[in-house]
């Protein structure tokens, strides 16, 4: 199902043909040359999926920060539209957790995978489950779906436009400061700090990040990096 949504200015909205993944799409249009704040969207009834294109002015291990940068302005969205019950966490690979399970995840793809490179395009995606699939009541207790957790109210088109909102919000803060105010908002919101963890064959302790969202793992000799830029998956 698609439906025409309303973006704020900057932003331009599309709808996904039928059937079409709206990440793999915007990869398409942006390969294409589409303008930078092309929003992909489509609403389905078990999901709701969305990718915007970034046409980034700094080195991919810069422009990372789109990726924290829309999963934050998801929080604050259905922070803002779901009951006042319902907490909304992160993870820093890009999962969505609702009141402590995974309930989606965001997703990045660029044109290049070269950290110092500033890439053509830039494209970061998402997903939610509305309703669950497949699985018995209770089967899956570390997953669920919005409609489960007290959301069954909550319109998906309004949550994709609130989204847009508070993303380009912040998109407009980052410019003007930086990293900093979007790095301590996210670091209130990413789950797992303190725990144990293994990303990229290193095993240790989850610290947090450094200023550019690179993931920070204490092992028993030394604390090493694994930059954001692990997370993009291959490009068109």
């Amino acid at each position: 199902m698609t439906a025409q949504l309303s973006f704020p200015p900057l932003l331009q909205g599309q709808p996904a043909p039928d059937g079409a993944d709206p990440f793999e799409r915007a990869q398409a249009l942006a390969a294409l040359g589409c303008d930078g704040g092309t929003i992909v969207h489509a609403i389905q009834a078990d999901r709701l999926r969305a990718a915007v294109v970034f046409a980034p002015e700094t080195s991919l291990d810069q422009a990372m920060a789109m990726l924290p940068l829309c999963a934050v302005g998801f929080q604050n969205a259905l922070g803002a539209l779901a009951p006042p019950e319902v907490a909304v966490h992160l993870s820093w690979d890009g999962q969505i957790r609702v009141n402590g399970a995974r309930c989606g995840f965001f997703r990045a793809a660029a044109s290049t995978r070269e950290p110092e490179e500033i890439p053509d395009w830039l494209v970061i995606g998402w997903e939610v489950a509305l309703m669950p699939t497949g699985a018995v009541p209770g089967e899956t207790p570390d997953v669920t779906a919005l409609y489960e957790e007290g959301c069954a109210d909550l319109s998906p088109a309004g949550l994709v436009e609130s989204w847009s909102r508070h993303m380009l919000a912040w998109l407009h803060r980052w410019e003007e400061e930086g990293n900093a105010p979007l790095h301590a908002e996210w670091m209130g919101l990413v789950q797992g700090v303190g725990e144990d963890v293994t990303r990229e064959d290193v095993s240790g302790t989850f610290l947090g990040t450094d200023d550019r969202f690179g993931m920070l793992i204490r092992t028993a000799d030394a604390t090493r990096l694994v930059p954001m830029t692990e997370l993009l998956e291959t490009g068109r």
